[in-house]
């Protein structure tokens, strides 16, 4: 498996060349959502930061259902810009607190190219 960074430019495309196994995998979390926020992938990682198992959320909310926390214009107001105007690409940190520890994480938001995807990548700081 070749070595993805956290801040590459070219995040999303790499991780979507992946298969199943090789994103549980990395070394950070990463979330396939639509543009509805519905989550399509949710890896390994992804869930031993948030203590929920991936089988348990792929077909949920994101944002209202998995992590309402983000529910808030500092994460899903710039996702939703991204959607709308059809390039995400933002990286910020954050704290995720629902029904966990305090977790401060730094997130990354990308696009992917050709297809109506959105990745949502998470690293614990």
């Amino acid at each position: 498996m070749e070595i993805i960074r956290f801040d590459a430019d070219d995040i999303s495309n790499s991780v979507s060349r992946l298969s199943d196994e090789d994103i549980d995998k990395l070394s950070f979390g990463a979330i396939e959502m639509d543009a509805m926020g519905k989550i399509l992938r949710y890896n390994a990682m992804e869930g031993a930061i948030t203590g929920r198992k991936p089988e348990e959320v792929i077909g949920k909310n994101f944002f209202r259902e998995v992590a309402p926390c983000s529910y808030t214009p500092a994460f899903y107001g710039k996702f939703r810009e991204g959607v709308t105007k059809g390039e995400l690409s933002t990286m910020f940190e954050y704290v995720f607190d629902y029904q966990m520890k305090p977790t401060r994480v730094k997130v990354h938001m990308k696009k992917s190219l050709g297809a109506d995807t959105y990745w949502v990548f998470v690293k614990r700081l």
